[in-house]
């Protein structure tokens, strides 16, 4: 039987031990003396292949054949090889093999020092399991091997399992056993799910998935994974959270005090959690899906809160500007606080349109392409959101009026001023921080102007998303139709507009209320 072989690699120098093929050969290498023995480490015998002459090779300037090339013995230093060794002694010749000659045409990566891909292959490969259920005390258990990630390296640890208890019968527990064993068996159980849940968000989940999101959504999911998740699952590896072991974590939440919606945030975070490491193939599937939580204790409330516009009138008076100015330009537009941060001058426009009689009207408006969230810059919530809407005169003459303000801020024993206002080219925020016209930080006016003084009305509700509700529900008091107070709002769907925002009860609904009196004496 013929072989033919290709040398990869560096070839051995000589007086070393080789090791030597017990059946002949064609070499493709390199010029050969016919006194020299020619050291080839062989894996495993190969079909007849097509060679040269003998004592023939292939040099540079030969082409050899593409089925030669693919079917041919790889030979690389770390082969395996059973047969005999034997030593042999150069003929005091000395070969120095040119820069050229010295590698074949294989890659390397034999001669590379690191790890071979078969190393990993070898390591990833699945390895049948069919132990038998043993009987101990009150369980049945079974042995199993378990891929485990420990202090960064794969490891295969071996785990006891408990089936079923003791009073079943062994055919009962052998079909346990099988229904255990199978996803193990078949590769449905990933080698990566043996990576630790906190691990894996450390690693990967937080500096891989999250720099995708809006910073306000990643501080908020930072505070559940650390709060939540990572106090209950942080020391269990990912293939041990189970649809079980998820749906058991959530139905204790039953008599938390949490609420219903910040059970909800947690499931959408570990579901989010979760769903990555199935895109990155460390999971097969999800197991957060389909998981119930709780039933509520109360039903859900639809209902927002929102101001009045005389409760408005006397907030912003009780408010320094220009923080008045920004609620003010928030109840009248329905601005996000995000996108008032981050409102241009280039922003707010004024121009002459042609109305139905046909006669020049000037109008006002605002266009919305950016935010500005506590640090991070960004494009709105949603496309919906990135539009241009129109504006009342009054707010624009507030805007404008913004440039000609100076506040006086108490610096110690003393006073200083400010312009409010410090540029107003096109790319210049509309509302600039006092001292160094930096971008607003909603939370610090919030916490430091607006929350005092609905607290001194009575109105501690009062925040940024009712200003946005209050828009929405003015809209409505004002006889709007839905489909124009959507645009205004500018949602996704009408029915957001309706049943979240626009809070009010319509005058026909009260008056029907008002006639059930007369059905009853009893009603005084």
């Amino acid at each position: 039987m013929q072989q033919c072989i290709l040398i990869s690699g560096s070839i051995p120098a000589t007086s070393v031990d080789v090791l030597l093929s017990t059946v002949p050969f064609g070499v493709h290498g390199e010029l050969c003396p016919k006194e020299l023995l020619i050291p080839i480490l062989v894996s495993r015998p190969q079909p007849i292949l097509p060679h040269l002459p003998p004592h023939r090779i292939a040099g540079p300037s030969v082409v050899l054949p593409n089925e030669l090339i693919e079917s041919a013995t790889k030979v690389s230093a770390r082969s395996p090889w059973n047969g005999s060794t034997t030593r042999i002694e150069s003929p005091g010749q000395n070969i120095e093999p040119s820069s050229t000659q010295r590698h074949g045409i294989v890659s390397t990566e034999a001669n590379s020092g690191n790890p071979l891909k078969g190393d990993f292959e070898r390591m990833a490969r699945r390895r049948f399991q069919d132990p038998k259920p043993k009987r101990r005390g009150k369980w049945w258990t079974l042995r199993v091997w378990k891929p485990t990630v420990i202090n960064g390296h794969l490891e295969r640890t071996r785990e006891r399992i408990r089936l079923a208890p003791a009073t079943m019968n062994v055919r009962e527990v052998q079909k346990v056993a099988a229904e255990y064993l199978r996803p193990l068996n078949q590769g449905f159980e990933s080698i990566g799910s043996a990576t630790n849940f906190n691990h894996y968000v450390e690693t990967t989940y937080i500096p891989v998935v999250m720099p995708s999101m809006a910073k306000s959504t990643q501080d908020r999911y930072k505070g559940v994974i650390k709060n939540y998740l990572v106090p209950a699952f942080g020391d269990l590896c990912l293939r041990d959270l189970s649809r079980l072991a998820v749906q058991r974590y959530f139905s204790e939440m039953a008599n938390s005090a949490l609420a219903h919606e910040s059970k909800d945030k947690i499931k959408d975070v570990l579901s989010s959690i979760l769903g990555s490491a199935v895109q990155f193939d460390l999971l097969a599937k999800n197991p957060v899906e389909s998981i119930r939580l709780p039933a509520q204790r109360t039903g859900r409330k639809r209902s927002k809160p929102y101001i009045t516009p005389q409760q408005f009138d006397e907030l912003v008076a009780r408010i320094p500007e220009p923080y008045a100015s920004m609620i003010f330009v928030a109840v009248y537009t329905g601005l996000r606080v995000s996108e008032i941060a981050g409102l241009k001058w280039n922003d707010v426009h004024v121009f002459e349109q042609v109305n139905g009689n046909g006669e020049a009207e000037v109008r006002y408006s605002i266009s919305i392409d950016e935010r500005f969230c506590r640090g991070d810059w960004g494009a709105p919530k949603s496309d919906a959101s990135n539009a241009t809407i129109g504006i009342n005169e009054c707010v624009y003459l507030r805007i404008q009026r913004l440039k000609l303000l100076t506040v006086a801020v108490r610096a110690g024993t003393g006073t200083r001023r400010y312009k409010v206002v410090k540029s107003d080219n096109a790319e210049d925020l509309v509302f600039q921080s006092v001292s160094k016209g930096a971008p607003m930080r909603d939370n610090n006016i919030l916490s430091r102007h607006i929350k005092p003084a609905a607290r001194k009305m009575g109105l501690g509700f009062v925040n940024w998303r009712c200003l946005r509700t209050s828009h929405a529900t003015w809209l409505k008091m004002a006889g709007a139709d839905v489909k124009d107070a959507q645009a205004q709002m500018r949602h996704s769907r009408s029915s957001t507009t309706l049943d979240i925002y626009q809070q009010f009860v319509p005058e026909s609904q009260q008056r029907a209320v008002e006639k059930l009196s007369s059905l009853s004496k009893r009603v005084q």
